[in-house]
């Protein structure tokens, strides 16, 4: 089992930037991948980004490409959102998941975090 804790979210301008960041701890955790999902109230979750947690290139979601970008910190058990040129549709509550490679489920989720942006 792994464990997530989100920070990092807040109000920001459109056009402003925020960086969200995913504490992670438990075992064997280079057998995951660590994923960004949000969601807004009355709308499914939606996938954000992913990036193995040990070797690999991260993924992004067709909305997001150019404007975010996914990163790990190894040596202090973090993956970071890095969200740049923010519009109001990115208004939304935002996730970290752990997912075993092998498998495709996202098992392991933190409490989000919310992120606001204003026009």
């Amino acid at each position: 089992q792994v464990q997530l804790v989100e920070s990092g979210g807040g109000s920001v301008q459109a056009g402003g930037s925020l960086r969200l960041s995913c504490a992670v701890s438990g075992r064997a955790l280079s057998a995951y991948r660590i994923g960004w999902f949000r969601q807004v109230p009355g709308k499914e979750r939606e996938f954000v980004a992913r990036i193995p947690w040990y070797a690999g290139t991260p993924y992004y979601a067709d909305y997001v490409k150019g404007r975010f970008s996914v990163s790990r910190d190894n040596a202090k058990n973090m993956v970071y959102l890095q969200m740049n040129s923010l519009n109001s549709e990115d208004t939304a509550v935002y996730y970290c998941a752990a997912a075993r490679i092998s498998i495709s489920a996202y098992e392991d989720w933190g409490q989000g975090t919310q992120v606001t942006v204003s026009s």
